[in-house]
């Protein structure tokens, strides 16, 4: 070996850059390895972080110590908070960036990490070492682990030793683009393929599916008529995604809204034979939630227009992202169709929509931990396990780092629950109920959504950051003040009184704003002299969660009393070991799939898909019996 490291970061993308960040500041000394330096953070779909759903993950990201937040609130030119309309467990932050502020934050912030270690090249194949004798590791579903990566060898010969790997290879992996009949190898344009991982990971015993996305055509943004389009401004006071910002001081643009029309959908119609989803050429699955134009006219052919967000990519960026019309159909296509929409007759194609092909893997093969059941100390992260989007990568980044930083330092695995952040719902989801399709983040995944709010997600996450060692003084003083700023707005609004009303019930009535009649000179003066020269962004933040919670107080206590019970379920552990296969009085199709799962809880159990409540009593049975007389057969 070359030089040795503790961890390799394998990517340079979402995924890969939370993870090594989050590795390199628990103090271990981390290698990311990316294909180019200059694409590190790189925005390769949207320039835009959040969204419904997605915001509140990045909240969370935030919350323990990760770096998109803090990259967003430099690289962002609008913020919208979604959903105001709506109860606050769906309110979601959501910015556009420009790409390049965004990549520059991330690199920058890496640069200045202490203890990461980053270098250019290709992953060429995993390095493994044999256990001797084979061992049956935590939810391996009876596979008898026999292997443990010890490096990586790269494309130009350079060799790198570790204890863990972290791969995040993002739409990489065997690589292939689209666009008409037109077929190229790369994961996207001007970037190649990672062809030889995929080899490896097959030849350690892995299950490879393949996925596919897509993009959209970015137009010139001096060839758009701007005269009859929607204007989509963002919010008059911007929020920020960091709890480390006050407000964001970037001057902030604006969105514009068209839609296509029947002539749009006629040319789409005309030409499916010669779309790679139609024709056949592209066999994969790609994104429910963010289908192609060619997808959305076919599917929904009652349907007269559909909306297109024309989102600039930067203040000084000549390119438009077409939000709403991704598209692999060929270029003589794109080119008519995108010019029958409104306010794009002129339109220049800077870059052509496309699709892309990659492999990943089935993420039935990977624990709560994000490492692998095959073989130890190999994580996979964003992806790789059949998520799209930013922001599910970036989660699932921070969370395979923790856990390969806390591996190497012999220090207990980072699992969180369902009811404790939208990343475990999502993560609980992929190992739990596997995905055959690419997984998005929405609202409606969560059970216990109003505990999981967007405005919340530091007093949630940031005591588990600072347990871990990633939550740093200055943010942990800072939570702490907002904390005790909320003590004392409750303790007031519960013991004072408006228009005949104690301030907590007022707080409370449907019809009362965040503030109310008063200004923030008068609540700042129920607050002690320790607590005034907190920031007015700080105390208004601390106002909201006091009025949140005088607000939706009783639904709140509801949901919590169901997280109990959930607890409970939670609580009752499988052994690691646990042979399922033995349990005769189960159905077939149970014993199959619990053995492929292996959950680790009764609780885990239940939310297998196809796992019956008759199924639980069987397992119930035998765990009690194992409980009382020793367990009835082990593998």
């Amino acid at each position: 070996m070359n030089r040795q490291f503790e961890i390799i970061v394998v990517g340079g993308g979402h995924a890969g850059t939370e993870a090594s960040w989050a590795a390199a500041r628990l103090g271990v000394p981390t290698l990311l390895v990316t294909m180019d330096r200059a694409a590190i953070g790189r925005m390769s779909c949207n320039p835009a972080i959040g969204g419904i759903g997605k915001g509140q993950m990045v909240r969370e990201i935030d919350a323990l110590g990760g770096l998109m937040g803090l990259a967003t609130d430099v690289g962002g030119i609008q913020f919208r908070m979604l959903n105001r309309r709506k109860g606050p467990s769906v309110w979601s932050p959501r910015a556009q960036c420009d790409r390049t502020l965004y990549a520059n934050a991330v690199q920058s912030l890496l640069d200045a990490t202490p203890n990461l270690t980053i270098t250019g090249g290709m992953v060429e194949s995993i390095k493994v070492a044999r256990l001797a004798p084979p061992r049956q590791g935590p939810g391996a579903g009876g596979v008898m682990l026999s292997q443990r990566v010890t490096g990586i060898r790269l494309s130009d010969g350079r060799e790198f030793g570790c204890r863990c790997i972290v791969i995040t290879t993002g739409t990489f992996l065997r690589a292939l683009m689209h666009m008409g009949d037109k077929k190229t190898e790369g994961g996207r344009i001007g970037e190649g393929a990672a062809a030889g991982l995929s080899a490896t990971l097959r030849s350690l015993g892995f299950e490879l599916g393949r996925l596919k996305t897509g993009t959209p055509p970015r137009i010139a943004r001096e060839s758009i008529d701007y005269a009859g389009l929607e204007v989509q401004p963002g919010d008059n006071v911007p929020a920020p995604f960091s709890f480390m910002n006050d407000r964001i001081t970037q001057p902030q643009i604006n969105c514009w809204i068209t839609y296509t029309n029947e002539r749009t959908h006629e040319l789409i119609r005309g030409n499916l034979d010669r779309a790679p989803m139609y024709s056949g050429q592209i066999q994969s699955t790609g994104p429910r939630y963010c289908p192609s134009i060619e997808d959305k006219v076919v599917r929904f052919a009652e349907k007269d227009r559909h909306q297109i967000f024309l989102e600039p990519e930067g203040y000084d960026s000549d390119r438009v992202y077409c939000n709403g019309i991704s598209t692999s159909l060929p270029i003589d296509v794109q080119e008519p169709m995108v010019r029958s929409i409104a306010g794009l007759e002129n339109a220049r194609i800077v870059q052509h929509g496309y699709a892309v092909e990659y492999d990943f893997v089935p993420p039935h093969q990977t624990k709560a931990t994000l490492e692998t059941k095959l073989v130890e100390g190999l994580y996979l992260a964003g992806q790789i396990n059949g998520t799209s989007g930013y922001e599910e990568a970036a989660g699932q980044g921070i969370v395979a780092g923790i856990n390969a930083a806390l591996s190497v330092l012999d220090r207990k695995p980072f699992v969180m629950r369902r009811d404790q952040s939208y990343i475990a719902v999502m993560i609980d989801d992929l190992v739990t109920k596997g995905t055959i399709e690419p997984y998005r983040m929405f609202t409606s995944r969560a059970e216990y959504r109003l505990l999981l709010r967007s405005d919340n997600a530091d007093v949630r996450l940031t005591p588990l950051g600072r347990e871990l060692g990633l939550v740093d003084d200055n943010r942990w003083a800072r939570f702490n003040l907002k904390r005790e700023a909320a003590k004392v707005i409750e303790h007031w609004a519960r013991t004072s009184r408006h228009d005949g009303l104690s301030f907590w019930d007022w707080l409370g009535r449907s019809d009362c704003g965040v503030a109310g009649t008063l200004n923030w000179s008068e609540w700042k003066t129920v607050l002690p002299d320790s607590l005034r020269a907190a920031s007015t962004a700080l105390l208004e933040e601390a106002l909201t969660a006091v009025h949140i919670e005088a607000k939706y107080g009783g639904y709140i206590r509801r949901q919590e009393r169901e997280v109990e019970r959930f607890a409970r379920m939670e609580s009752r552990a499988i052994p690691a070991n646990f042979d399922f296969a033995s349990l005769r009085q189960l159905r077939f199709e149970a014993r199959e799939k619990l053995s492929r799962v292996s959950p680790l809880s009764v609780g885990q159990a239940q939310r297998i898909s196809g796992i019956s409540p008759a199924d639980i009593s069987v397992l119930l049975l035998y765990l009690n019996a194992g409980a009382r007389q020793g367990p009835p057969k082990f593998s």
